[in-house]
């Protein structure tokens, strides 16, 4: 998300971008640095810093050094498994790592003279896992509902959002923050389910399916994220929460379906793709169903996703078979 977000603003506009980023196991500047070679970009406009936000000093100096008007914090570890399996690095990445920021920003936003005062933002960038699980027939997410998470992932974005709160109540930080539904698209780290499918069945290799396939999530294109991100960033009330979700409520079944459908037209494989997939014991704690009530960012931002499922899903898997060395 942070990677389409940058390659966005250097595109359309003519921001002065520091990506922070520890350079963890699935970050890649490869898509930015494309961006700005094949569009003659000046290369001044985009600084990378190399820091872990779990090390105060570092995020001190490089906020110091960046000496920002716009913060938007992506960063995080994602992967609910891997937090199962090893819950120490979130809470050091989402928890400690926001709090480090935080204070480095609380102490650059003080020290800034009242006209950037008056346009300084902290923009959160957060999960519906926060929310917990609905079951079928329970309504829609949205900013005002209970915070339930139930995975060592979501516990510790949980956490990153009320340290982000606090900070505003208590400190005068202007903050928005931003809960999204499950991001899908061209570039996303190939242990995501979307890129799982596509890849695995490229290779003719099983596709794996939690459970009985029937877990259901709100699928959002990336590109319709970061028009959102952009706009709360830029007109989102400070102190506000505002839920992105993608119209698209389809159970994993639906979804690998979809992917081998599509591949079985493009592909037109001796026997479909779908053989391919296989029912796997499922995840722990694996919530059952989320969803996102978009209404607040469309009545006040008058934001609305541009791409249907299906055609962002087709766009995905074309850029997928285009670039499967590189997932490799």
């Amino acid at each position: 998300i942070g990677g389409a977000l940058i390659r966005k603003l250097l595109k359309e506009s003519k921001c002065i971008i520091f990506n922070i980023d520890k350079l963890g196991y699935a970050s890649d500047q490869k898509s930015i640095y494309e961006v700005i070679n094949n569009n003659n970009i000046d290369q001044k406009r985009y600084t990378f810093l190399k820091v872990d936000l779990s090390h105060k000093e570092s995020i001190n100096d490089a906020v110091e050094h960046a000496n920002p008007d716009i913060v938007m914090h992506l960063a995080a570890e994602s992967h609910v498994d891997n937090s199962i399996n090893a819950p120490e690095r979130f809470i050091y990445s989402n928890i400690i790592g926001t709090y480090n920021l935080l204070n480095a920003i609380k102490n650059h936003f003080l020290n800034l003279p009242l006209d950037r005062k008056n346009i300084f933002k902290f923009h959160h960038i957060s999960t519906d896992e926060v929310y917990g699980s609905l079951s079928l027939n329970d309504p829609k997410f949205q900013e005002d509902t209970n915070y339930d998470p139930r995975s060592p992932y979501s516990a510790t974005k949980a956490s990153s959002d009320h340290l982000v709160n606090a900070w505003h109540h208590t400190y005068g930080l202007p903050i928005v923050i931003t809960n999204c539904s499950n991001n899908f698209g061209p570039w996303q780290f190939p242990e995501k389910l979307i890129p799982v499918v596509i890849t695995n069945a490229l290779s003719g290799e099983k596709i794996p399916l939690y459970g009985d396939g029937l877990n259901i999530r709100d699928w959002l294109f990336v590109e319709d994220h970061i028009n959102a991100l952009i706009l709360v960033a830029n007109k989102g009330k400070i102190g506000s929460k505002y839920c992105i979700g993608g119209f698209g409520e389809k159970s994993n079944f639906q979804v690998v379906k979809t992917i081998c459908n599509i591949l079985d037209n493009k592909m037109n494989p001796s026997s479909s793709f779908f053989n391919l997939v296989e029912l796997v014991n499922d995840r722990l704690g694996h919530d059952r169903r989320y969803a996102i009530n978009s209404f607040k960012i469309q009545n006040e931002l008058s934001w609305e996703p541009i791409y249907n499922f299906e055609e962002a899903l087709n766009i995905t898997v074309d850029w997928y078979i285009r670039n499967i060395e590189w997932c490799k």
